[in-house]
């Protein structure tokens, strides 16, 4: 009896973990095919299989038998990124994102002792702290808190990193929100340059007056709830991927299962 239970448990759990239909439309068109006539594992069937680690805290070798090889899973999971698979489907979820407010900001992850490297930690992307090696997630997400954009750096990287590049996209008479962390002139300049205005923070030492809204700043928390949602995936909660790569792939594969959910289904 008590087998049995755990057995109902375990199908229900993995169950929770699915594609939906409409989930499963939304990949289906950015999946490569390989040619040919060799039997594969279907790709509905591996997907389920990469959710569910992303949920789960597992490693890989303990992934279900009912969705296939570990290994076909895996090598399916690192040739789709590879491909740039995550980064389209993310893309075509936040095509045309509401861009009357645009938020930026960080949060930082602590990499466990099993995805930390010897050498080479600066290159993937970890930085050391007091607290240990560290990554930092470095996200834009739009009025509705959806991730819009997405990129990774070491854990003692300054919040500005890599601004330039995640704000070339800003749109005429966007408001963007930014933390004090982001409060330099050249920021402000970008955004201006851009059509947009940045609603900062000053710093206490700043000595020219700048514009700043308290009241339009509140709306930042939806970036901060943004990264809650992200981290509900045990798999990007903790950094356990030695690879930086595979590491942004699975806080995509996050993204996405947001953007599925505010559009009524999730994995």
């Amino acid at each position: 009896m008590g087998q049995e239970r755990e057995e109902a448990s375990d199908q229900s759990q993995r169950r929770s973990h699915e594609l939906s239909d409409y989930a499963w439309s939304a990949h289906k068109p950015m999946l490569p095919g390989k040619p040919g006539r060799v039997r594969r594992v279907n790709d509905r069937c591996v997907l389920n299989g990469i959710f569910w680690v992303l949920r789960s805290v597992a490693p890989w070798r303990d992934l279900p038998e009912n969705y296939g090889p570990r290994t076909t899973c895996y090598n399916r999971f690192v040739r789709w990124r590879r491909a740039g698979v995550w980064g389209h489907i993310m893309d075509a979820l936040a095509a045309g994102p509401d861009a009357a407010v645009q938020m930026i900001d960080t949060s930082i992850v602590r990499v466990h002792q099993h995805g930390a490297c010897t050498v080479n930690n600066n290159q993937e992307k970890m930085g050391r702290s007091r607290g240990g090696l560290r990554s930092k997630i470095r996200a834009v997400v739009d009025t509705n808190g959806l991730p819009v954009h997405l990129a990774l750096t070491p854990g003692e990287a300054h919040d500005n990193r890599l601004c330039s590049a995640l704000l070339s996209a800003l749109l005429p008479k966007t408001m963007l929100l930014a933390g004090r962390g982001h409060e330099a002139d050249w920021i402000r300049k970008l955004a201006r340059l851009q059509g947009a205005w940045a609603n900062i923070p000053p710093k206490r030492n700043r000595k020219d007056p700048t514009c700043f809204s308290p009241y339009l700043y509140r709306a930042r928390n939806l970036i901060e709830r943004s990264f809650n949602k992200i981290k509900q995936c045990r798999r990007v909660a903790t950094r356990y991927d030695k690879l930086a790569a595979n590491y942004l792939a699975f806080v995509k594969l996050a993204s996405i299962r947001i953007w599925l959910r505010a559009n009524g289904s999730t994995p």
